[in-house]
Protein backbone atom coordinates (compact mmCIF):
# COMPACT_ATOMS: atom_id res chain seq x y z
CA UNK A 1 0.00 0.00 0.00
CA UNK A 2 1.45 3.50 -1.00
CA UNK A 3 1.61 5.74 1.96
CA UNK A 4 -0.84 8.88 1.99
CA UNK A 5 1.03 12.59 1.21
CA UNK A 6 -1.21 13.73 3.28
CA UNK A 7 -0.24 12.48 6.26
CA UNK A 8 2.68 13.89 7.93
CA UNK A 9 6.11 12.02 7.87
CA UNK A 10 6.50 11.81 11.25
CA UNK A 11 8.38 13.66 14.42
CA UNK A 12 10.77 15.46 12.14
CA UNK A 13 7.95 16.93 10.09
CA UNK A 14 6.89 18.52 13.10
CA UNK A 15 6.91 22.87 13.07
CA UNK A 16 7.61 22.86 17.09
CA UNK A 17 10.76 21.14 17.05
CA UNK A 18 13.85 21.92 19.55
CA UNK A 19 15.64 23.74 16.49
CA UNK A 20 12.70 25.99 15.76
CA UNK A 21 11.95 27.17 19.18
CA UNK A 22 15.70 28.03 19.62
CA UNK A 23 15.79 30.17 16.40
CA UNK A 24 12.55 31.78 17.40
CA UNK A 25 14.67 32.29 20.67
CA UNK A 26 17.79 34.04 18.95
CA UNK A 27 15.41 35.77 16.65
CA UNK A 28 14.23 37.73 19.72
CA UNK A 29 17.59 37.43 21.28
CA UNK A 30 19.50 39.83 18.78
CA UNK A 31 16.31 41.67 18.04
CA UNK A 32 16.55 42.89 21.79
CA UNK A 33 21.07 42.98 21.36
CA UNK A 34 19.86 45.88 18.01
CA UNK A 35 17.37 48.12 20.50
CA UNK A 36 20.66 49.34 22.47
CA UNK A 37 22.04 50.54 18.80
CA UNK A 38 18.61 52.47 18.25
CA UNK A 39 18.53 54.20 21.62
CA UNK A 40 22.24 55.23 21.28
CA UNK A 41 21.57 57.23 18.10
CA UNK A 42 18.14 58.28 18.46
CA UNK A 43 18.20 59.66 22.99
CA UNK A 44 21.62 59.92 22.63
CA UNK A 45 22.11 61.42 18.89
CA UNK A 46 25.33 59.89 18.66
CA UNK A 47 25.82 57.79 15.21
CA UNK A 48 29.40 57.50 14.99
CA UNK A 49 30.59 54.61 13.59
CA UNK A 50 27.66 53.85 12.12
CA UNK A 51 27.62 52.23 8.53
CA UNK A 52 25.06 53.43 6.85
CA UNK A 53 25.63 50.49 3.86
CA UNK A 54 25.92 48.09 6.04
CA UNK A 55 22.80 48.33 7.98
CA UNK A 56 21.04 48.89 4.17
CA UNK A 57 22.04 45.54 3.83
CA UNK A 58 20.49 44.16 6.68
CA UNK A 59 17.74 46.27 5.76
CA UNK A 60 17.65 44.44 2.23
CA UNK A 61 18.27 40.99 3.97
CA UNK A 62 15.15 41.53 6.02
CA UNK A 63 13.33 42.62 2.81
CA UNK A 64 13.80 39.13 0.79
CA UNK A 65 13.53 37.02 3.99
CA UNK A 66 10.15 38.92 4.72
CA UNK A 67 9.19 37.60 1.43
CA UNK A 68 10.60 34.56 1.17
CA UNK A 69 8.56 33.67 4.63
CA UNK A 70 5.46 35.10 3.62
CA UNK A 71 5.76 32.85 0.46
CA UNK A 72 6.54 29.74 2.82
CA UNK A 73 3.83 31.15 4.92
CA UNK A 74 5.77 30.97 7.99
CA UNK A 75 5.19 32.91 11.04
CA UNK A 76 8.72 32.16 11.86
CA UNK A 77 10.27 33.96 9.33
CA UNK A 78 8.40 36.51 8.33
CA UNK A 79 7.25 37.90 11.82
CA UNK A 80 10.65 38.52 13.02
CA UNK A 81 11.45 40.25 10.17
CA UNK A 82 8.43 42.84 10.67
CA UNK A 83 10.64 43.93 13.96
CA UNK A 84 14.21 43.84 11.72
CA UNK A 85 12.52 46.20 8.85
CA UNK A 86 11.49 48.54 11.56
CA UNK A 87 15.10 48.31 13.93
CA UNK A 88 17.20 48.30 10.06
CA UNK A 89 15.49 51.33 9.44
CA UNK A 90 15.84 53.50 12.28
CA UNK A 91 19.51 52.65 12.62
CA UNK A 92 19.61 53.63 9.00
CA UNK A 93 17.79 56.91 9.49
CA UNK A 94 19.05 58.01 12.49
CA UNK A 95 22.89 57.25 10.88
CA UNK A 96 21.68 59.71 8.19
CA UNK A 97 20.32 62.27 10.27
CA UNK A 98 23.05 62.33 13.07
CA UNK A 99 26.16 60.57 11.40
Amino acid sequence: MAPDPSTPPGPAARPDTLLSRLLGGMSIFTLLMTVPQVLTIWVGHQAAGVSVLSWSAYFLSAILWFWYGLQRKDKNIYLPCIAWLGLDAAVIVGALIYG
